[in-house]
Order: structure tokens, then sequence, then C-alpha cells
């Protein structure tokens, strides 16, 4: 349960509004389904209209950058976010990446995708980048990222790190403050949450009490992650990312207190 209240629109200052109309908008635009809770975290932040602006345009900014492939990034992040066991970032995460081309059976995936032949080299090289960045403490190597740049220059480097640093925090926030599943992936398969990866290098496995079943009430992601504890989302799809975006796509210049 959300630990703190989320921001009703009759609650909110005028601008705040239109803000949270946009982005449930765009979310729904994005995840392909609309939801009671599909904006929550956006709601939450709410509370701190300035950083609500802040986080916005950082969300928008991730969105319309575009020198990386979506499918690579919207890959990238649901990996952190199975790897931060964030219900809301798994789930959103789940249903847009299925949405950008991403199977069923790539989601499930996930965990052992060093084994699966379901992924090209690159797709490989970006899982095993954001797993790296996702772990704590980091560990990206100077092998990993000289394998890096043999696909991409520096400006994408940046970028693709960016959203993988983003998910983290979009995770981070949606755990800390209690915010679960939305609903977006219910009825459907989802990825599931993950260990860490080891510090000797070894590739995350799913956590415990991780199903790959759909689920039906919660969504599947709420289900995989029952004691275990995603923005899948923030996306991230994954994450609150559609959400976020939408914040500054508003022109939300937000004045303190809405």
């Amino acid at each position: 349960m959300t630990r703190i209240q989320p921001v009703q629109p009759s609650e909110a200052g005028p601008l705040t509004r239109v803000v949270l109309r946009a982005a449930r908008r765009k979310t729904g635009q994005l995840a392909g389904r609309h939801t009671d809770k599909m904006i929550e975290p956006i709601e939450v932040f709410a509370h701190a209209p300035r950083l609500l602006l802040g986080y916005g345009m950082m969300e928008l900014a991730s969105e319309k950058v575009g020198r990386v492939e979506p499918r690579l990034k919207e890959l990238a992040q649901l990996k952190a976010a199975a790897l931060s066991h964030c219900e809301y970032c798994i789930d959103i995460g789940s249903s847009i990446a299925r949405r950008s081309g991403l199977s069923d059976e790539q989601l499930l995936a996930l965990p052992t995708y060093r084994d699966s032949n379901l992924f090209g080299d690159l797709e490989k090289l970006v899982l095993e980048y954001a797993s790296g960045i996702s772990a704590t403490p980091v560990q990206v190597s100077d092998e990993l990222f000289a394998a890096l740049c043999e696909h991409f220059d520096e400006a994408q480097l940046v970028e693709l790190t960016s959203i993988i640093a983003l998910e983290n925090f979009r995770g981070r926030f949606n755990l800390a403050l209690g915010i679960g599943a939305a609903g977006f992936s219910e009825g459907m398969v989802c990825a599931v949450p993950e260990t860490r990866p080891a510090s000797n290098g070894d590739q995350a496995q799913p956590g415990a009490g991780a199903s790959a079943a759909s689920a039906s009430g919660a969504s599947a992601s709420a289900a995989a992650a029952s004691g275990a504890g995603a923005s899948a989302a923030g996306t991230p799809a994954a994450g609150a990312s559609a959400a976020g975006a939408s914040a500054a796509g508003a022109q939300a210049t937000v004045a303190p207190g809405g």
C-alpha cells in the first residue's frame, strides 16, 4: 500500500491538474491500457510540485533524445526494473516492452539472457550493461565498456547510461514509498523480479517467489514479486517514464503549491 497518499486532481493546483491529466493520457498511450493507479508515482510526486517539474523534464528529455534504438532502451530499462524488484516498474515496463516488439518468451528469459538464443549479441551486451549499472556497487568493467564502444558513440553511451540510471531511480523511489503494480500487465505474461548479479559476475536469477504465470487481480509482476518485494515499470517503460514525460510535456511550469 502506498505510504504517501497520492494527490488527487481536486486537491492540486491548476497547473498540477494539467500535468496529471496529460500524464494519464500519455501513460495510456504508451502502455496500451488505462488503470486506476496508472500514474500513482506522479500523483505522489505532486506533493512537491517543483520536484515533479524537474523529474518530468528529465523524463521528457530521455524520451525525446532518441539516438539509441527504442527497443534496446526498453530492454535495458526492464532489466533494471527486474533487478530493483519494483512492481510498478516491472508491470508497466513489461507492457511497454511487449508493445515495442519483445515476445513473452523474451520477457521470461531476462534472468538467463546470457545463455538464451532469444537475444542477439548487441541485446545481450545492453542487458549486461543494465545489470552492471543496477548492481551495488556498480560493476561495469573496462572490457564491457570497450565492447559497448564498438557499437555506440559517446552520445549514445550517455543516453543509454542515463536511462538505466533513471530506471534505478524510479524503482527506488517507488519501493521506498510503497508504490506497487498498477495492473498494466494483468492477465498477461510479465517479467519477473531477479536477484542482483553476484560479485563474481554470475548472472541474476529469478527472485524468490517469482512466477512466470500471468496473474489475475493484480498484475503478473505483483504475483511474481510476492515475497520478493515495476516503475517494471518506467518506465520504462519501464518505470514511470511515460507519466514523467507527460509531466514535462504538459508545459508544467509548476509553482510551489501546484
